[in-house]
């Protein structure tokens, strides 16, 4: 018969930790990106959408690691807000591309400055930054692979 054990403390559970500095960086973000009219996962959309000016919900969902069912809603209230739009595809009416509008597109430089706000708030120098990111991705990458049934 298998022993029970104690539950671990929250001092010694990193999945604890991973939490609670999630929760710190998205209230981080919280104020700067109200002045923008944009939630946090809205930010994230528009930050590749900066980047690529527009791509499928398949890519972007990909890319955010949100499924349908999450993204769709959020595009919607983007699309709403004037900041993005959804074409289907001719090529295969299932296929729906999101793109920037003018105004999408202008709010990038309102935007600028909001990754050196945290970088500051951080207390982590450049190097030490990238191999947290570095971490933080192979972490996801082990954890996303893992089989839970062996």
């Amino acid at each position: 018969m298998a022993t029970a054990t104690a539950p671990a403390d929250l001092t010694e559970m990193f999945c604890f930790d991973l939490y609670a500095a999630s929760r710190a960086v998205t209230a981080f973000y919280r104020p700067l990106l109200t002045d923008l009219d944009l939630t946090y996962p809205q930010y994230l959309v528009m930050v590749v959408l900066w980047r690529e000016q527009h791509c499928s919900i398949k890519e972007l969902g990909d890319l955010l690691r949100l499924d349908y069912g999450t993204l769709t809603p959020l595009l919607r209230r983007l699309e709403a807000h004037g900041l993005v739009t959804r074409k289907r595809s001719s090529d295969d009416e299932r296929s729906v591309t999101i793109g920037l509008t003018v105004t999408g597109a202008a709010l990038r430089r309102r935007a600028g400055q909001i990754q050196s706000h945290l970088q500051v708030a951080s207390g982590l120098d450049q190097g030490q930054a990238a191999a947290l990111q570095e971490t933080l991705r192979s972490l996801t990458a082990s954890v996303a692979s893992y089989d839970t049934d062996r």
